[in-house]
């Protein structure tokens, strides 16, 4: 019986091409701006008695200067170390005592901070964020500048120098832009640069960026908008505006006249062969395009490098492939780790051939469907919560000016055909890129020295 109820219900469901997509929803929201330029930014989600809070400060390593780099990510935690009306620990003792979390993050275009609690505590989340905004700076001394860069120097340990291939990124990094560029430097900066750093050197560092007028506050989740407009106000309208700020980077584009061999010895049991090319920048069309050749290549199981490598080959111990996107520029990584036995020559082989096919013959339709169903369902996964949809709302409000863009993002994915991939797979991989080998010290003879390239 239960056999035959089964095979009913298959017989009668919908097949899973003929499913309609799934609608990115718009987000609702307000948004006004304070005299002293401060955005403020508002959603109503009454559904589960939680509120967001949800602060983007717009400068970001990519802000900074050679020789003067680290700033933007040593003031992300610098902003935790207490304020005039809050001493060292209590930002987090407070948040915490109520319920709430908070954490923030830097990039090398931006940096932000954020709270979820419930939804009663937002005064008290509102007025710490308007206490770190206005009256830090009096409470900034040496002992604060140099516990923190003893906190970065101990980051940049657990997550760069003592970490296999930590130091990948930031060799590449190097190697794929000049020195002049704003994005030749990790964020993490540079510990010389900032021991170097005097304490008056950090205090104009923040009244420059960390002022209303370079600021926007999204609250999202459950709240009454009025009554928090009256609260935005109350904390946050007094604080002076910024001096004006200085001009921001606007490098040209980046064309290399050569393929860049590279190779870093590092305390790894297994090489790893790393490929990155100059790609669009982010919020283009070309963005979206670059993000579906990733996903093609390794974006799942079935994916062309993954299939062939770890799967029918067996040749490989994991691979990646990620647009990675910036405001002033992008790059498009292809990463391979070959298992035991196996070299980076051949993983770098095997990846031309995979390109040069999707550049010869394109991908399938079925390819490109799997690709803007993931990126369809990972819309939706970041507007499920209040925080997503905050962190969402400030994105879209500082790369294209307007906060409810994400139905515009999504169309960008809805857009692309399987012709605009085989087009940018020789357009883009088709120029100069590095190779970057990481090998066992010792083992420089592992590295890929030359390969065969994409041709159109």
């Amino acid at each position: 019986m239960r056999l035959r109820t089964l095979a009913l219900l298959l017989a009668g469901a919908m097949p899973l091409a003929s499913l309609p997509a799934q609608t990115i929803p718009k987000i609702a929201f307000r948004k006004d701006t304070l005299p002293n330029g401060l955005e403020v930014i508002m959603h109503e989600d009454h559904s589960v008695p939680l509120v967001a809070v949800n602060v983007w400060y717009k400068v970001g390593s990519g802000d900074e200067e050679k020789g003067r780099t680290g700033f933007a990510h040593l003031f992300e935690h610098i902003m935790f170390m207490g304020s005039e009306n809050v001493p060292t620990g209590q930002f987090d003792q407070l948040l915490e005592a109520v319920g709430g979390n908070n954490n923030g993050s830097t990039t090398q275009d931006r940096t932000n901070y954020y709270e979820t609690m419930p939804s009663n505590a937002l005064p008290l989340a509102l007025w710490l964020e308007a206490d770190r905004m206005g009256f830090l700076l009096p409470t900034m001394d040496q002992s604060k500048l140099d516990v923190q860069r003893d906190v970065v120097q101990n980051e940049r340990r657990q997550r760069v120098d003592n970490v296999p291939y930590g130091k990948a990124y930031e060799t590449i990094l190097a190697l794929l832009y000049p020195g002049s560029h704003p994005y030749s430097w990790p964020t993490i900066g540079s510990l010389t640069d900032l021991q170097a750093a005097s304490l008056d050197d950090v205090k104009n560092f923040f009244r420059t960026y960390y002022a209303p007028n370079n600021a926007s506050l999204v609250i999202a989740g459950d709240f009454d908008p009025d009554s928090a407009m009256k609260m935005v106000r109350a904390y946050f309208a007094d604080i002076p505006r910024g001096p004006a700020l200085p001009s921001r980077p606007a490098p040209a584009a980046i064309a290399m006249a050569r393929d860049t061999f590279a190779v870093l010895e590092d305390k790894v049991q297994l090489p790893r062969v790393y490929n990155v090319w100059h790609s669009p920048k982010s919020m283009t069309s070309e963005d979206a395009v670059m993000d579906v050749l990733a996903y093609v290549l390794a974006g799942d199981k079935n994916s062309r490098l993954y299939k062939r490598l770890v799967y029918d080959l067996q040749v490989a111990q994991d691979v990646s492939a990620f647009q990675n996107s910036g405001r002033l520029a992008s790059s498009f990584f292809v990463q391979v780790t070959p298992k035991p036995g196996q070299t980076p020559r051949r993983m770098q082989q095997i990846i031309d051939e995979e390109l040069q096919q999707v550049v010869q013959d394109g991908i399938s339709a079925r390819e490109l469907e799997r690709a803007q169903n993931s990126f369809r369902s990972s819309f939706l996964d970041r507007l499920a919560g209040v925080l997503g949809k905050a962190d969402q709302l400030n994105f879209y409000n500082y790369y294209v000016g307007n906060p409810d863009y994400v139905q515009d993002d999504a169309a960008r994915y809805d857009r692309v055909t399987t012709a605009d991939v085989q087009r940018a797979a020789r357009q883009y991989l088709g120029q100069a890129r590095v190779v970057l080998t990481v090998v066992p010290e010792g083992k420089t003879e592992m590295m890929v020295k030359g390969a065969q390239g994409v041709t159109p």
